[in-house]
């Protein structure tokens, strides 16, 4: 029933304006019932802002109706600042001088009973980039379980998914392959916005926690986070664009080879390289398959020297220029990529032990190296098509 409420709720304040605001407005403007007078604990980072730019943690610590008494930080940090994988400590912010929990250093990676003692809901604020292997969702998951565990309410304030809400693309992960970068049988690319992913998780899997959603207002599934004119903080220090969001469901797999995905280059997730490439030889063979929305560019990058990759030196680059977002399919154009590089550079190119993880099942490495990945790309078809119909029950926007 909560979340019926909820999403009543927005739908209700989103009749008097088309302009796109984000859960934390709609939440705020008509505070549930249940939750006024609740001592929050409050899941955000840098972008969990709203319209005018002001951090959530200012706004619900200001609102008469609720009581701020803990921070929650998840990879990256409260700031978005620390680098993918560093280990995030406790904290007390500066501001407020509320306790900041880490979520990136426990265990399992969700809120423990000792940092939930006085907590009575939790509130989640976390921004989407729509690719599976983002670690936020996973911290969703984990608060969820822990939420419901301690049989308290679960707020997500929702955001639009910034590359739309309408693609999906890509297999399932396989249960036997999660992993804090794929917890659930989503596809590669979802489509979803992290609200619609709660209420997905929370039914299919058995969370059962009380959840309360409050959707972003005025938003539609076309649109990408440029058509919706909200602020742009970045989510993470190396998804810098929107060409890095737009690419990033399909070049993260570059993660699990040996050539850099882009980290410590001026271009993260936009550019892929190597020492050994042969940037050149591989644009022209990429450019005869004529996929649709990209074209590459051969190039050569600077590499930082505190990369984990190929640090302080210049390596050959291979380029994303996205031409047509709505035509382009990241997740299909990585994959074929990786093929390429790996045909023609049979001596040099390896897998990293990441791959299965990040595809979410074995079958990307072993199609790749059996020759059989068209076949593949043929069954993911299905499989996202299959999704888009097994989502429907779950979408909160038109």
């Amino acid at each position: 029933m909560a979340i019926v409420c909820a999403c009543v709720l927005a739908q209700t304040t989103s009749r008097s304006t088309d302009v796109v605001r984000p859960g934390i407005e709609v939440f705020l403007a008509d505070v549930p019932q249940e939750i006024r007078g609740k001592r929050v604990g409050l899941i955000t980072n840098h972008a969990g802002i709203d319209r005018a730019g002001t951090a959530d943690i200012d706004l619900i610590a200001a609102h008469k109706d609720l009581k701020l008494v803990a921070l929650f930080a998840a990879e990256h940090g409260i700031r978005g600042t620390a680098a993918a994988g560093e280990r995030i400590a406790d904290d007390r912010d500066p501001k407020t001088g509320l306790p900041i929990f880490s979520l990136y250093q426990t265990e399992d990676r969700g809120p423990t009973a000792a940092m939930l003692e006085n907590v009575d809901v939790l509130v989640y604020d976390l921004p989407e980039v729509g690719g599976r292997t983002w670690t936020y969702v996973s911290t969703m998951a984990l608060s969820m379980q822990a939420a419901a565990k301690k049989k308290i309410p679960f707020v997500v304030l929702d955001r639009p998914n910034p590359i739309g809400g309408e693609i999906v693309e890509g297999a399932l992960l396989n249960p036997a392959f999660k992993s804090f970068v794929g917890m659930y049988p989503i596809p590669a690319r979802h489509g979803m916005t992290v609200g619609e992913l709660a209420t997905f998780f929370n039914k299919e899997f058995g969370i059962g926690v009380n959840l309360i959603v409050a959707r972003a207002a005025n938003w539609r599934r076309s649109q990408w986070f440029t058509d919706t004119g909200l602020p742009w903080r970045n989510p993470s220090p190396n998804l810098r664009s929107s060409a890095a969001l737009n690419n990033y469901p399909g070049t993260v797999y570059f993660e699990g080879t040996n050539l850099t995905e882009g980290r410590g280059t001026d271009r993260p997730f936009e550019q892929i390289g190597a020492p050994w490439l042969d940037a050149a030889a591989v644009v022209k063979a990429m450019h005869e398959l004529q996929l649709l929305g990209i074209r590459f560019e051969a190039t050569s990058v600077d590499v930082e020297r505190g990369a984990a990759k190929f640090p302080g030196r210049t390596i050959p680059a291979i380029r994303f220029i996205i031409t047509d977002r709505e035509a382009y399919r990241p997740v299909r154009t990585a994959l074929l990529l990786i093929d390429m590089i790996r045909r023609q550079h049979p001596q040099d190119f390896a897998w990293g032990k990441s791959i299965d993880r990040l595809t979410g099942s074995d079958k990307v490495r072993l199609a790749i190296d059996g020759g059989t990945l068209p076949a593949l790309l043929k069954q993911w078809d299905r499989e996202a098509a299959d999704f888009r119909e097994k989502r429907k029950p779950f979408l909160l926007y038109n």
